[in-house]
């Protein structure tokens, strides 16, 4: 008798774009932190759309490290650039349902791969011309804060990190969201430049 396979069950959740339909994003009911939607991607995802970042992708070539639900990835690749979304093999599933559910929105190109580790990867990946954005949401529960830390001490020994400002950011879509009694930091919202010399 063969073993049965886990029904996965889903929920959309729709990320609004400034033009045209949204993306549409399947979620994983249960599972790790990869299968939602997080808030920092979407910041970064409508970053993407600025006045000021949008005529930058059509042709680029971006890849996304540690893509979960390949928000980001998809913008990216509605707004014309060429990406490759990455993110542990038990994710791949999940990243290409929803590169599929959203390839009519797209007018570059998508692909998923599985990429690991993460430091290492992006060091045999850059080049002096390199810049890769990253944006994450700040997790306090068990030891994240000491991984945390520890990926930022690495990350500085070969690349150069920039904060982005806030003034940049998309208005209504930023690292800074309110609550009701105060503001409350949603995750870092970083620019990562390959120190030269490190290649």
């Amino acid at each position: 008798m063969a073993a049965s396979v886990p029904v996965v069950e889903y929920f959309v959740r729709e990320i609004p774009r400034r033009q045209g339909p949204p993306l549409s994003l399947k979620q994983c009911s249960t599972g790790d932190v990869g299968c939602v939607v997080w808030d920092a991607a979407i910041v970064l995802s409508k970053y993407l759309e600025t006045d000021r970042m949008r005529p930058t992708w059509p042709g680029r070539t971006v890849l996304e490290l540690g893509s979960g639900t390949a928000v980001v990835g998809l913008m990216a690749a509605t707004l014309g650039a060429f990406v490759t979304v990455t993110d542990l093999d038990e994710l791949q599933d999940l990243l290409q349902l929803n590169i599929m559910e959203n390839q009519h929105l797209v007018t570059g190109t998508i692909k998923a791969k599985s990429l690991q580790p993460l430091i290492k990867t992006l060091n045999e990946l850059s080049g002096d011309n390199t810049h890769i954005f990253c944006c994450y949401e700040q997790r306090t529960m068990g030891n994240n804060p000491v991984v945390e830390k520890k990926f930022f001490e690495l990350l500085q020994k070969e690349f150069e990190i920039e904060e982005i400002p806030l003034q940049e950011q998309d208005e209504e879509y930023q690292t800074k969201a309110a609550s009701s009694a105060a503001e409350k930091q949603i995750g870092r919202f970083i620019s990562i430049m390959l120190t030269l010399g490190t290649v």
